[in-house]
């Protein structure tokens, strides 16, 4: 019985090889990809090495070149579909076996290889000193080459452990901040209610600016929530039947008396008729509200925001455009990222921690639709034009419930 290494990334290839040679006695290993087949060869110094050519970071002929120079004693025999007979042969393989395979024959042809220690057609040719001395160079370059791809995938795995360290520490810290925050909205309602005693005007003016900067804080918090849920596919969505545009004509009114208090002027158009739909209202009044955020915070002062509801029988859109200064190209995609600021240094102009727009589309992509961005779109917004920046909120009104 041989230990025979098969490198190949096609899980097909790897089961029908597999079977062949255990059928027939042979113990088999399996590797995915160049790296780790050169390492499992390494370790485990098999009698024989079947390689594909097209496997993922180091190709086989790299493979080839490097375990020609470490294990010079095991014969490598390429079986691949893409692979050049001669090259394979050149840079240190002994055999050739073209894909697809024949079953009836090849048990019999990898036990020849096995036995003779000899190429598909002949002896292995003797090599001049300038061809040894090319190979050597290229055993060199396909070591380094090898190095640098573990060092690549090792800091993959350490950003993938990082960003999932992340999002744990994201979480955890909205729930410890949720905790507290719970008795502080309780007994700060006691108080502007008057429940435990009557306040003076100074009092109510102190506990009014309270409530608004913890409900400025709820709302942080409760962002968070969401995109950190979002991020791990943890957050739940409660589709009803609802009136889309209720929802939008609700979020709007809400936030007229802001944009008027900085001068600005709000331009929607919204159809007069409902337009039922199913989906989740509460998350959907929610995106809403942080385009209308955005567009009020990005915008100049007294400058105007329009918003406009259009809809067919199957799908909807809402447009949010304003008269700010827009975002740069580059940035138009990355902006719906969870914590993506153009300007995230300690003194932007603008607050906020990036995390609206990601909620946005996470609500959008969980309602069968996408979200959008432009600038300095042409199209025209509830009757006009605006230079800044347009953002299209697009849904279905049946998705499917994610």
């Amino acid at each position: 019985m041989a230990t025979i290494l098969h490198i190949e990334d096609d899980p097909q290839s790897r089961l029908l090889v597999r079977k062949l040679l255990q059928r027939a006695g042979h113990e088999v290993l399996e590797a995915v990809s160049g790296v780790d087949g050169t390492r499992l060869a390494m370790q485990a110094r098999p009698d024989l090495i079947l390689l594909d050519i097209n496997v993922p970071d180091l190709d086989g002929y790299e493979v080839a070149m490097l375990l020609r120079e470490r294990l010079a004693e095991v014969p490598i025999v390429a079986v691949t579909a893409e692979g050049d007979r001669a090259t394979a042969l050149g840079l240190g393989c002994r055999g050739f076996v073209a894909k697809p395979i024949e079953v009836r024959t090849f048990v019999r042809t990898i036990e020849t290889f096995l036995a003779s220690k000899v190429t598909d057609v002949g002896s292995i040719p003797s090599e001049t000193t300038s061809e040894a001395l090319l190979r050597a160079q290229g055993a060199r370059v396909a070591a380094r080459l090898e190095a640098k791809v573990h060092e690549l995938s090792d800091a993959h795995e350490r950003l993938i452990e990082a960003d999932r360290l992340r999002r744990e520490f994201y979480r955890n810290v909205s729930h410890e901040l949720a905790t507290p925050l719970t008795p502080l909205v309780g007994y700060l309602g006691l108080l502007s209610r008057g429940e435990l005693g009557a306040l003076t005007d100074p009092q109510r003016k102190a506990v009014r600016s309270m409530d608004g900067a913890l409900g400025r804080l709820r709302r942080t918090i409760d962002n968070l929530l969401d995109v950190t849920q979002l991020e791990t596919g943890r957050l739940r969505f409660t589709f009803a039947p609802y009136d889309l545009r209720e929802v939008v004509l609700r979020a709007v009114e809400l936030r007229r008396p802001a944009l008027a208090a900085q001068g600005a002027k709000l331009f929607a158009a919204i159809p007069d008729a409902s337009l039922p739909a199913l989906g989740d209202a509460d998350r959907l009044f929610r995106a809403v509200e942080h385009l209308l955020d955005n567009a009020e915070k990005f915008g100049p002062p007294g400058g105007a925001v329009g918003v406009e509801l259009r809809f067919s029988a199957t799908h909807a859109e809402l447009l949010v455009a304003d008269e700010g200064l827009g975002v740069p190209p580059g940035w138009l995609a990355r902006i719906f990222e969870p914590f993506v600021q153009v300007d995230g240094s300690p003194t932007r102009k603008h607050g906020g921690a990036g995390i609206g727009l990601a909620v946005v589309r996470g609500v959008a992509e969980a309602h069968g639709g996408g979200v959008v961005a432009e600038t300095g779109s042409r199209m025209r917004v509830a009757g006009r034009t605006f230079p800044g920046l347009l953002v299209r909120l697009q849904i279905s009104r049946r998705p499917e419930e994610p």
